[in-house]
């Protein structure tokens, strides 16, 4: 019997904070299984900005677009985007937003967006370690400039994050990570990026790629404020 099944048969994957054996936390190694099943996104830092392309894959004709975001905003100068569960991406969201406006009362600044991903990485972790509670079943992906630099951070369903370049999440996102590895260079445009991002997710999706499913939001360092990428220029910037 292989050893994952061996596991499930004793009951070591019964409970999140119950480790197995061999040192595996099963429920989180669930959960990320979870977050590959979750539709992905590209988030790059480029000289001036940072930028992130998500697929939404929303195929139903009747939700309103308006309602179907996959880039949250966290700040102004801050957007984030999830793979995985989006409810409990949801729920990280609130966080995010609430922990920048507390900071933005006390300090009367924007808030570093290292203290946000630290923040939502803290909260993951938790529900690893305490019982009642499943693992958040997302990753999330934060991007945001301060001090006049871009910087991208990555959180795994442990609580785990790190900073990038570049990186992806969700389906695909080893594949994507390759192409990002052998072709993305920082003096890239936040324009560049984006075309660049749409050309690796055509490369990967292949017949499934379809432009109108795909959400682009960035920061630019000149202004330090979201912006939004009309349906219109997405279908450009994929030419």
């Amino acid at each position: 019997m292989p050893t994952e099944m061996q596991h499930q048969a004793m009951g070591y994957d019964r409970a999140a904070t119950m480790f197995s054996p061999d040192g595996h936390l099963l429920q989180v190694e669930y959960a990320e299984k979870t977050v590959r099943l979750g539709s992905a996104s590209i988030a790059l830092a480029c000289k001036d900005g940072v930028v992130i392309v998500a697929d939404k894959r929303v195929r139903d004709s009747l939700i309103a677009p308006e309602s179907a975001h996959k880039i949250f905003e966290i700040d102004e100068h801050i957007i984030m985007s999830a793979a995985g569960i989006l409810s409990d991406a949801r729920m990280l969201v609130d966080e995010g937003q609430m922990t920048a406006q507390q900071h933005r009362v006390t300090y009367d600044s924007p808030i570093e967006p290292l203290s946000i991903i630290k923040h939502i990485a803290d909260k993951k972790q938790m529900f690893t370690q305490y019982g009642g509670a499943r693992p958040f079943g997302v990753a999330v992906m934060i991007a945001g400039v301060s001090k006049g630099k871009g910087h991208v951070y990555t959180s795994d369903v442990t609580g785990n994050f790190f900073a990038y370049k570049a990186n992806a999440i969700g389906e695909h996102d080893e594949k994507i990570k390759e192409e990002l590895r052998k072709d993305f260079k920082e003096e890239m445009s936040m324009d560049e990026g984006a075309s660049f991002a749409l050309s690796i997710f055509k490369k990967v999706q292949e017949k499934n790629f379809e432009v109108d499913r795909f959400e682009i939001a960035r920061v630019p360092l000149a202004t330090g404020k979201l912006e939004r990428v009309s349906d219109e220029d997405v279908k450009k910037l994929a030419k």
